[in-house]
């Protein structure tokens, strides 16, 4: 794999988690240090990389549900990591040209790479925000010029919570958003889990949190649906992304629950 110059900001002697996904999803936009870290991790647990790329087709699903069935116009999506097929504005506006999507990181090499994200048909608009989860209002308030508050809105926050480790401080940042939104308007995430794996997740965990990376923190399924607190879960409900309207036979569970509510 032949090496790319960092950018300006992007410190390649620590471990980041957007560059590990990436690795895991086979682009090329890591580095040595991340295939290191991603490789431990793989070793521990080789169904890693199934669930990075069934966490990838769960947003795609999610998105394409709320576009083409839902009637959402307007996505946000926070932890948007770094490009690969099918972002949310390709299947968000292949499903209706005028959609709009604002895309969330503080990712330095997702930064660099904003100007790939900001296609759009001409009936829709795209647009990224250099902010962070644990600000909420400053992201709300920089959506505000693509996104009108006044309709329906869809949040998707795919495999971003998790890296809130502070439990209150989580529901909070999501209690905020959906305060900001009308009835009619989703919620959409998922966060990783020991269900599956038991106690190979945890010790994956404790390898991540041990390599300088954003420190994570797994949570059980009820402990994610209290993120939907006061929504109505759409069906299935809270369950393994790769049980969530999958496209054929439903597939072997992973480590990672989601689900999708509508603000009533």
């Amino acid at each position: 794999m032949s090496e790319q110059r960092p950018g300006p900001g992007i410190d390649t002697s620590v471990p980041h988690v957007a560059r590990i996904w990436n690795y895991w999803l086979g682009g090329k936009d890591n580095y040595p240090v991340d295939r290191e870290v991603g490789d431990q991790i793989l070793g521990m647990l080789p169904d890693v990389a199934r669930l990075a790329r069934a966490s990838r087709l769960f947003l795609n699903r999610v998105v394409w549900h709320l576009a083409a069935e839902a009637g959402i116009r307007q996505f946000i999506d926070i932890g948007t990591g770094l490009p690969t097929v099918d972002n949310t504005h390709e299947v968000a506006q292949r499903a209706a040209p005028e959609s709009r999507i604002v895309y969330v990181d503080n990712d330095p090499l997702v930064l660099e790479h904003a100007k790939g994200l900001l296609t759009s048909t001409p009936e829709g608009s795209t647009a990224y925000i250099h902010a962070d989860l644990r600000d909420p209002d400053a992201i709300l308030e920089a959506a505000a010029e693509t996104i009108d508050f006044s309709r329906p809105v869809a949040f998707t926050l795919m495999g971003i919570l998790e890296f809130v480790p502070d439990d209150d401080q989580a529901y909070r940042i999501v209690r905020r958003l959906m305060d900001a939104v009308p009835s009619g308007s989703y919620f959409a995430m998922y966060d990783g889990t020991n269900v599956v794996h038991g106690e190979a997740s945890d010790r994956i965990v404790d390898v991540w949190n041990a390599s300088g990376n954003a420190q994570l923190v797994l949570r059980t399924p009820e402990e994610i649906g209290r993120f939907f607190d006061g929504l109505v879960l759409v069906e299935p409900g809270i369950v393994p992304v790769t049980h969530w309207r999958p496209d054929a036979a439903e597939p072997e569970a992973v480590d990672a629950y989601g689900a999708v509510g509508r603000k009533p």
